[in-house]
């Protein structure tokens, strides 16, 4: 394979999460070491648990509020409070009363807001201000 796994990681990164999940599920039927493989590599929203609490305040702050609360309509609600433990109190019962108040959302619309708060953490990642873990291979005991 030209370019390797990385390449590949790369490219699905930046891809709409309907083309990832659509890759990754065919790459799952035809070569499931692959597809675990891939998914070891990449980040998505769920990651964000894996953030420290500094490195998830810091992405707080730089993400738009309309795309974080439409982003948590579809997270886990581990992920959910989270997210409200690394905000003021007055934040999170905004932010949650936000999420009450959209009603029924698209899934395609949460997967872009989920996609862009990634993107924020990436760039992040990317400028050495956050460290995404990427599994045990990262760390040196």
């Amino acid at each position: 394979m030209v370019g390797g796994v990385q390449a590949l990681v790369s490219i699905l990164n930046r891809s709409d999460r309907t083309t990832e999940r659509s890759v990754l599920g065919a790459l799952e039927e035809r070569d499931p070491e692959l597809a675990a493989q891939l998914k070891k590599l990449m980040f998505v929203f769920e990651d964000l648990l894996s953030l420290d609490d500094r490195s998830v305040q810091l992405v707080l702050r730089n993400v738009d509020s309309r795309d974080l609360a439409l982003a948590l309509k579809g997270a886990s609600e581990e992920l959910r409070e989270k997210i409200f433990r690394n905000m003021s109190q007055r934040a999170a019962e905004a932010l949650r009363e936000d999420i009450q108040l959209m009603g029924r959302v698209r899934r395609r619309d949460v997967e872009e807001a989920q996609g862009r708060v990634v993107d924020v953490a990436r760039r992040l990642e990317e400028s050495g201000q956050i460290v995404i873990s990427r599994g045990e291979d990262d760390m040196v005991i």
